[in-house]
């Protein structure tokens, strides 16, 4: 198999963009852009995502006993740079809230999702795929920003294609 033609295989899915952010035990915050993200499970309400081994929120995750996954809209393409990069010094730039479990999350989202770990952790090659059981959601507005073929896509949806806002605010599962 060749592995390059794998992983341009792979790169002709498109996907959503997400940010996961957990925090250290001292409270430092970590994130990571990630596409290798899915819902798992309406009952209960699970999700995973897949974490390359040698990231530093890989470490981070393995610790924590929560998790934000932070669903993109194209207003976020820096946000996505900026956690794609391996060093992140600066964060002044990233506007950042709280969920009310008090776990930091981006700002603007298309979605969150507050999740506690689900364990264990599953070996999956080169990365570790995290599940997440979600204990609180919040739905935004915008378009969703997409990765395809290595690249960060900005669709331009019609009205009519939007997902509907559903419920004002949050919802608690």
């Amino acid at each position: 198999m060749d592995a390059r033609a794998f992983r341009q295989a792979c790169g002709r899915f498109a996907t959503g963009v997400t940010v996961i952010t957990a925090e250290t035990e001292d409270g430092r915050l970590h994130g990571m852009t990630a596409n290798a993200f899915s819902s798992l499970s309406l009952d209960p309400p699970l999700i995973l995502v897949a974490v390359d081994k040698n990231a530093t929120t890989h470490a981070v995750l393995h610790r924590a006993e929560r998790f934000v996954v932070n669903i993109l809209t194209t207003a976020q393409r820096h946000a996505a740079q900026f956690f794609a990069q391996k060093e992140k010094t600066d964060w002044t730039h990233i506007a950042l809230g709280r969920t009310p479990s008090g776990q930091r999350c981006l700002e603007g989202n298309l979605a969150t999702l507050d999740c506690q770990l689900y364990p264990p952790p599953l070996e999956g090659g080169d990365h570790t795929i995290f599940v997440g059981k979600v204990e609180w959601v919040e739905l935004g507005e915008g378009d969703p920003l997409l990765f395809y073929s290595g690249q960060l896509i900005e669709p331009r949806l019609h009205h009519h294609l939007r997902a509907p806002s559903g419920p004002e605010g949050a919802r608690r599962d």
